[in-house]
């Protein structure tokens, strides 16, 4: 076949593997549809306070954590969001109605927060929940005060909110968390806005128009079972990804010490063709050399980011196979044994995508090398137990 026409069938066979219309019209109006902010085109990158601190959080230590994005080279790599989690502000409000942050705590306040990490080349994010408290139940949520707090985080400078779903008044998520979406369209200044709904509601069937992400799973722990189990939730919305929409199984635990690299090493491949937020969840000023190879690791970051914005499906069982399309008519593949015994696993290219007899060259994006021999039908490794292989497959016209 002609050229033209090996492209238009790569490109056909890509989408509907992802269970996307091969329509043009169809594939025009999905990529669209991005929320009026215009924000999260690829999937956010940063660092949260959540699953490393929990409430035991200061301004010197998210100043501190600033600081060691820009000076170990994460944020060239992408990790710009700097966000606060719970906990941040005093149990009640001003006279006023107004947050207020926590004096012991955040003694500056949240605006010169925020200009720090702004003077970084960084950006802000901060917490708050659709209910009158957030989780923890130490500082209100934003409950009928929408309006208010969404112009008082952008006065603040705040960059992405992340929206939480704890003592609410009984009413439904498809109630409550459009309201703050109008509130943060008419605050003046662009904030990223994140659903934390736990997938409670399942909103990646209406989060699209409301938030840019929007969580599909409980919180995470750092252990692998925990890991796998989101990522097989998560997997199921993958045909509601796109620019601007992002399916969120929570933040990374890499580098919390309750795995082995190998697991971290599958965690954040999955993460990453998975097209989820990539938000740091340890203590960044303290990572080892091997957390920060795994999350520096600018090849897998790439899938993450790669503009087509096309989340990656399971599309093999048992030892898994996962995989998916990606600009310029590339596709990726990731190979998971989960299982606690050695496996040979051999997957096959149709499985993403590959039209049949494409010839393609394959890199293997964890040890940093290009396969010298093209395949044409499938691609085999010798997995141990919690061991992954994740290939960049280019076809070769």
């Amino acid at each position: 076949m002609d050229r033209v026409t090996w492209l238009l069938s790569l490109l056909i066979s890509s989408l509907t593997v992802v269970g996307v219309t091969s329509s043009r019209a169809s594939v025009e109006a999905v990529r669209r549809n991005l929320l009026a902010n215009g924000l999260g085109k690829t999937p956010p990158m940063g660092w949260n306070s959540w699953n490393h601190f929990y409430c035991d959080i200061n301004e010197t230590i998210v100043k501190q954590a600033a600081d060691a994005l820009v000076s170990t080279g994460l944020s060239k790599r992408g990790y710009t969001y700097v966000n606060l989690d719970d906990c941040w502000g005093e149990l009640n409000r001003d006279e006023d109605g107004n947050l207020m942050a926590r004096n012991t705590t955040f003694p500056s306040g949240i605006k010169a927060l925020a200009d720090y990490v702004h003077g970084k080349g960084l950006k802000l994010g901060i917490y708050s929940s659709a209910g009158y408290y957030t989780c923890s139940k130490q500082m209100p949520g934003s409950l009928g005060y929408e309006e208010q707090d969404a112009k008082q985080f952008a006065s603040w400078g705040v960059d992405y909110l992340k929206y939480d779903n704890c003592y609410t008044d009984g009413s439904k998520p498809t109630i409550r968390y459009p309201v703050m979406t109008r509130a943060l369209m008419n605050a003046g200044r662009p904030i990223y806005f994140s659903l934390c709904e736990w997938g409670d509601l399942h909103p990646a069937l209406w989060g699209s128009p409301v938030g840019n992400s929007w969580r599909t799973t409980g919180d995470i722990t750092d252990n692998f079972d925990s890991v796998m189990s989101r990522a097989d939730v998560n997997v199921m919305y993958a045909e509601h990804a796109r620019p601007g929409s992002w399916n969120d199984p929570d933040m990374l635990e890499v580098g919390n010490g309750g795995m082995t690299k190998d697991e971290y090493i599958i965690h954040f491949s999955l993460w990453a063709i998975s097209k989820a937020p990539l938000l740091l969840g340890c203590d960044v000023r303290n990572m080892s050399k091997e957390t920060l190879e795994i999350v520096g690791n600018k090849e897998v970051i790439a899938i993450n980011q790669d503009p087509l914005g096309v989340q990656a499906k399971k599309v093999r069982e048992d030892v898994e196979v996962w995989g998916g399309p990606l600009s310029a008519y590339r596709f990726v593949m990731l190979l998971v044994n989960r299982n606690i015994w050695p496996a040979n696993v051999t997957a096959h290219l149709e499985d993403v995508g590959i039209p049949p007899k494409t010839v393609v060259q394959a890199r293997d994006l964890w040890e940093h090398k290009t396969m010298e021999t093209l395949l044409e039908t499938n691609i085999s490794a010798n997995l141990d137990p919690h061991t992954c292989k994740m290939y960049l497959l280019t076809p070769i016209a």
